[in-house]
């Protein structure tokens, strides 16, 4: 039997189960329907058939989830370290021990290849033994001597915390938020995207299994206008942590004020990779390719405006051309693929249309564009390359969001510098050159909350993440995440008897 037909086999065994009941709520530890009975149709991006039923949440929910996070708050704050990071190294031992199943759900609800996939849940495994690592430090702070005083910091958690996650590898980015917020001692009311629902009732599920109390995680379904709305506004709720589109977080910012939440966004990305003549061209081929058409493109990192220093540029996309046409899309089940169905049709739609869009701005359509058809009535999009585009194009400063890349020229250095900046979102940056100084100076001045050198996208859990601009406030990562997670008191002692002074006397 072939590792497809094998995946296909499972995948039927795994589906059926999550069509039988449906995906639930969770609230206080218990699976439970929408207050209001109703629900809405999940369906698979391989061919847009029903996967199940999902509880439609709403107010009523959030606000019975938001209690119920605000009610286990004070035990889980409580709890001492040592037993919160055993329930999270537990949490990673069995997201590891599930790890398959897991993947091939994703595969199944997302359209994301199985090659990424099953890395994705794996690496949820280590976000939780990560944060797990770093329970008992959690709370610690500075000591800050100063005359006649000792000031001392100390870190206590938040409180009950919204976590909203998108359908891009749901599964990993819900471990990179709701993991931090356990071993900082919040409890949590996550509202998964409603295109991907159903590893984040899985998460849950085990993070139960592994002894995380009740009420203390509680996942509620529905639409971002109803739903997601009464999270981001409900007054139990003291900080927003959201993963997702520009324009949603500025929606979120608003809604979340009237009760002065603090926020944390991961937004869009428009990126540049950034190639100099001397740069070794061939990794950095390597790394275009990889950055921009992994995971169906569908990923906030992208390098979505490849920039080429003018001498090499034809040859480089010559190249680049050749490698775009030979990647392999097909099923997201089938360990060879390296593309599969985008999300939804609606997506789908919207990556299609820039195509056109592209054209007639006067970009030259080098490769795909096309809908792939022999794959049945899936959401299958040929990967698509244009070249000789400018940087004022909507191809170039839109974030599309599918695996879809431009290629631009540049002559000088400064000029590679401008075209990199002059786009309103700031994520990641991709630099390729053989020239220290250079690459210094360009990564100091690309306005970017991250940039690679010589490398594709690769995270070091301790380091910070996020953006700048309009792609995000705050950063996540280590230490990072428990500025967000937790509040810093200073607490301050005399030391002897230091002058107060005196009112009032005659």
């Amino acid at each position: 039997m072939s590792k497809l037909q094998e995946n296909r086999e499972k995948v039927t065994a795994y589906r059926a189960k999550i069509e039988a009941r449906g995906v639930t709520n969770i609230i206080n530890g218990e699976h439970v329907p929408a207050i209001s009975g109703e629900t809405f149709e999940n369906v698979s991006p391989l061919d847009n058939s029903l996967i199940c039923t999902v509880a439609r949440g709403d107010a009523d929910d959030i606000d019975t989830a938001a209690q119920a996070a605000h009610d286990a708050f004070p035990a889980w704050r409580d709890m001492s370290a040592k037993k919160r990071r055993d329930i999270l190294y537990r949490v990673a031992d069995l997201i590891e021990e599930y790890a398959e199943e897991l993947a091939l759900l994703e595969s199944l609800d997302t359209g994301q290849p199985i090659r990424f996939m099953s890395k994705a849940a794996i690496r949820g495994a280590a976000n939780f033994r990560f944060f797990a690592d770093r329970c008992e430090g959690a709370r610690d702070g500075l000591s800050l001597p100063a005359d006649n005083h000792l000031n001392y910091t100390i870190r206590t958690p938040i409180g009950p915390v919204g976590v909203i996650t998108p359908w891009n590898t749901p599964f990993m980015l819900s471990t990179w938020k709701i993991a931090p917020a356990l071993a900082a001692g919040c409890t949590v009311v996550h509202k998964p995207a409603e295109l991907s629902p159903v590893t984040a009732m899985r998460l849950t599920e085990i993070m139960m299994e592994a002894g995380v109390p009740a009420g203390v995680v509680n996942v509620i379904n529905g639409y971002g206008e109803t739903a997601g709305k009464a999270l981001t506004e409900h007054p139990l709720i003291k900080a927003i942590a959201f993963v997702g589109e520009s324009q949603t977080g500025s929606y979120i910012m608003a809604q979340g004020a009237p009760t002065l939440k603090r926020v944390h966004f991961e937004l869009g990305g428009k990126n540049p990779v950034i190639v100099f003549d001397d740069a070794d061209l061939d990794r950095a081929l390597d790394a275009a390719v990889f950055m921009k058409y992994s995971l169906n493109g569908e990923r906030c990192t992208s390098s979505s405006r490849l920039f080429v220093q003018r001498g090499v540029y034809d040859d480089f996309v010559a190249k680049l051309k050749a490698r775009v046409q030979k990647i392999k899309v097909g099923d997201p089940l089938d360990p060879a693929t390296e593309v599969g169905p985008l999300i939804h049709t609606g997506h789908f739609d919207k990556v299609s249309s820039y195509v056109g869009i592209g054209q007639e701005e006067g970009a030259t359509l080098a490769v795909g564009g096309e809908t792939l058809t022999q794959f049945g009535s899936g959401n299958y999009f040929q990967p698509t390359l244009f070249t000789d585009a400018r940087n004022d194009m909507r191809i170039a400063q839109e974030e599309i969001f599918g695996p879809f890349l431009i290629a631009i020229p540049f002559d000088t250095e400064e000029e590679a510098l401008q075209l990199a900046n002059d786009v309103k979102y700031g994520l990641t940056a991709y630099i390729w050159t053989r020239d220290v100084t250079r690459a210094i100076n360009m990564a100091q001045d690309v306005e970017a909350g991250m940039v690679w050198v010589n490398s594709q996208n690769v995270r070091h859990l301790p380091a910070p993440f996020g953006g700048v601009k309009s792609s995000g406030i705050g950063r996540d990562g280590g230490d990072y995440s428990f500025d967000f997670y937790m509040e810093t008191k200073n607490i301050s002692i005399a030391l002897g008897n230091h002058p107060i002074p005196k009112l009032g006397e005659s």
